[in-house]
């Protein structure tokens, strides 16, 4: 058995067991009212590389919901380095809503996955202190199954979601980067797959109360 996929597999199994006792139901939200602010954070897949601004997907966002949506998106950037950003665009802009789409840097340079885990909960919890909300991103896991367009999103997120209790927008961006017709290359959008991330954030956004 590869490698990464043990990996994957013990951290799963650990970071699970704070958790086993949770609820079962869907973490819900509450309304997010058109007009206020909302950061986007992420790397290149929310800057919208490979495609014009207009069509990346926290512009759309914004005009399917009403939101103010502050694209903080930085192509390149891992968890940490969206981690150091993040508390001077919270003072910044004060968020009512974060969306957190971060780690497929991490998975492709190989960043020990406890790091990437301990990241973007540091990255949920600090946005939470702030007083925002939090909508959480699952961003596909990189193996040798997605070289061949079998992708799937890395467990962490799914964790993360149900230890703070946080609302998940899971296999968004794996049915984007699976469908060529979505894709401007191997692991960014086009302008029609941004567009079609988006929607479905907006329907998670609606289904966990905040629309």
């Amino acid at each position: 058995m590869p490698a990464f996929a043990l990996s994957r597999r013990r951290l799963f199994a650990l970071a699970l067991l704070p958790v086993l006792g949770a609820c079962g139901r869907k973490a819900r939200g509450h309304p997010v009212a058109a007009g206020a602010t909302v950061l986007a954070l992420g790397d290149s897949l929310t800057f919208g590389l490979g495609a014009a601004p207009e069509a990346s997907y926290p512009e759309v966002l914004a005009r399917l919901t009403g939101w103010k949506v502050v694209n903080a998106g930085v192509s390149g950037d891992t968890s940490a380095q969206a981690l150091a950003r993040l508390p001077a665009l919270l003072e910044e802009h004060r968020p009512a809503l974060v969306v957190v789409s971060i780690g497929g840097n991490d998975f492709l340079r190989r960043v020990p996955e406890a790091t990437t885990l301990a990241n973007v909960r540091s990255i949920c919890q600090q946005s939470l202190a702030s007083g925002a909300q939090v909508l959480l991103v699952g961003v596909p896991a990189f193996s040798l199954a997605a070289a061949v367009g079998a992708l799937s999103d890395h467990p962490l997120y799914g964790v993360l979601a149900k230890e703070l209790k946080l609302p998940l927008h899971a296999g968004g961006w794996s049915a984007v980067l699976a469908d060529p017709a979505l894709r401007s290359d191997a692991i960014h959008g086009n302008a029609q797959g941004y567009g079609r991330f988006a929607q479905g954030l907006a329907e998670a956004a609606r289904a966990s109360g905040m629309r």
